[in-house]
């Protein structure tokens, strides 16, 4: 008992006490919490409320790894749509580069020259790094290009351990740890990969491994990351949630009784049960300086954290942008759907065509009146996305004036009011079009048809032509 660590915790300006000393529990058979997780019922969230203090950090960032497992659930991206996407990062991020990392796979030809080039590309930031699996030969592809970091997989639940690994908690730590080792020996900072966590015992395999895993650290002066691996989105951010599911309480233990400091922890979260991003911003608010996320969320099955919600996440708690050009998120989408084909959803939040886009008649008038009331924030002034209202039996004169005004961008002493000979001639095309049976919402370019043959007809001209 003499031996345990009092220390100035510098964040709250008190001295702690190490409370237990947490020694490897090393069990003769799986403790997969059956209590918590029966493979035939939905799993449970139970609670215990133990509260753990929030803990943000000085800075947090965001990591990507859109190349790595956002790559495994999609076709390949060709070489040059890796560079491209990657330049985007670079822009997204800033000069104070929020955007810290992203990950890429060595495995083949394609992805070996995807990484030279962007090297090539001299950015401070996203660094690149890898992820590897844990052997000799991947570890000299590392060394061979010249990476500072690599991921390495690391295991932790018994569910892995025992089941898939075929081994117990010791044999699984000792294998890890020389792995580790051999990482360092290279001189390549290790970013530990503790994949299923949600699942795992925190007190009696992972909280002793990380032990370990800093005093690597400190004999080779190298950081060790730990990855925080949500692999199944069984994660949740409710306080007094019992662990392996509690985020809160898994940060917080990784910090405070393995001694990881915030800036080499990172959350990778998955969507399974609608949480990533609420667990990533948890992560960021108990005390983990990263976030990893995906472009899109595109990843393994329901995908991981959307890289663009963090983005927002990001901004909505620290009061600022810090340089992020939120243009960008919309330049993405758009070139994932013209260069890349990827169809992204139209109610995707920030990215999806429909976003921004009223329906209501009632909504529109609103809108017509101040964009303030129904759109969540100046979309045009950060995503270069104005407000729009689609037109369809429900649109009403407010709907259609409001849709004109937007599409054309006309300037406020050119705009056209419910009451215009223009809105009026359109309200009534658009209510036989209804009348005679049609379903759908009317398109974009069926309405510019219209609007041209309309003010050909009335001898208008609207100011600014159609935008493409």
């Amino acid at each position: 008992m003499d031996n345990r660590k009092v220390f100035l915790n510098t964040h709250t300006n008190l001295l702690e006490l190490e409370e237990h000393m947490y020694p490897l529990v090393d069990v003769d058979t799986p403790n997969v919490f059956r209590n918590l997780f029966h493979y035939d019922e939905i799993p449970k969230i139970a609670f215990n409320d133990r509260i753990v203090p929030h803990n943000m950090p000085n800075e947090i960032w965001i990591t990507d790894t859109t190349f790595r497992d956002g790559q495994q659930s999609r076709a390949p991206y060709t070489t040059e749509q890796i560079v491209t996407i990657y330049d985007y990062f670079h822009r997204l991020g800033g000069t104070n580069g929020k955007i810290r990392q992203s990950e890429f796979f060595l495995y083949s030809k394609k992805d070996r020259d995807a990484v030279y080039k962007c090297l090539e590309r001299g950015y401070e930031f996203p660094e690149v790094t890898s992820w590897i699996r844990a052997s000799k030969k991947d570890f000299q592809l590392v060394k061979d290009i010249g990476l500072k970091e690599t991921g390495i997989l690391v295991s932790c639940s018994d569910y892995h351990i025992f089941y898939k690994l075929k081994m117990t908690r010791r044999e699984a730590m000792e294998h890890y740890l020389s792995v580790v080792r051999e990482c360092m020996e290279t001189g390549v900072r290790p970013r530990c990969h503790l994949e299923d966590i949600t699942r795992s015992d925190i007190y009696g395999f992972v909280i002793p491994f990380c032990l370990e895993l800093m005093k690597l650290m400190e004999e080779y002066q190298i950081p060790v990351k730990i990855r925080v691996c949500d692999t199944m989105g069984y994660g949740v951010n409710f306080p007094g949630a019992v662990i392996p599911r509690s985020i809160p309480g898994i940060i917080y233990g990784l910090m405070v009784h393995a001694g990881v400091p915030s800036e080499l922890i990172e959350f990778h979260g998955h969507n399974d049960f609608y949480k990533a991003v609420n667990n990533s911003t948890t992560a960021w608010l108990y005390g983990a300086c990263g976030v990893n996320c995906s472009l899109f969320g595109i990843g393994e099955r329901t995908g991981n954290t959307p890289l663009e919600a963090m983005v927002f996440e990001y901004a909505q708690l620290r009061g600022t942008l810090d340089g992020m050009d939120t243009t960008v998120i919309t330049e993405l989408a758009e070139y994932y759907e013209k260069e890349i084909g990827y169809k992204v959803p139209s109610r995707t939040p920030f990215v999806g065509k429909n976003f921004n886009v009223t329906r209501a008649g009632i909504h529109a008038d609103g809108m017509l009146k101040n964009e303030e009331i129904y759109n969540i924030f100046d979309t045009e002034k950060f995503l270069n996305r104005p407000a729009l209202v689609s037109v369809s039996n429900t649109s009403g004169v407010a709907g259609i004036a409001y849709w004109i005004n937007a599409y054309y961008k006309l300037p406020k002493e050119a705009q056209v009011d419910k009451n215009s000979d223009l809105v009026l001639a359109l309200k009534a095309w658009v209510d036989r079009e209804y009348e005679e049976g049609r379903v759908t919402v009317l398109t974009d370019e069926e309405l510019v048809a219209k609007i041209e043959s309309v003010c050909e007809e009335l001898h208008i001209t609207l100011q600014q032509k159609a935008v493409d």
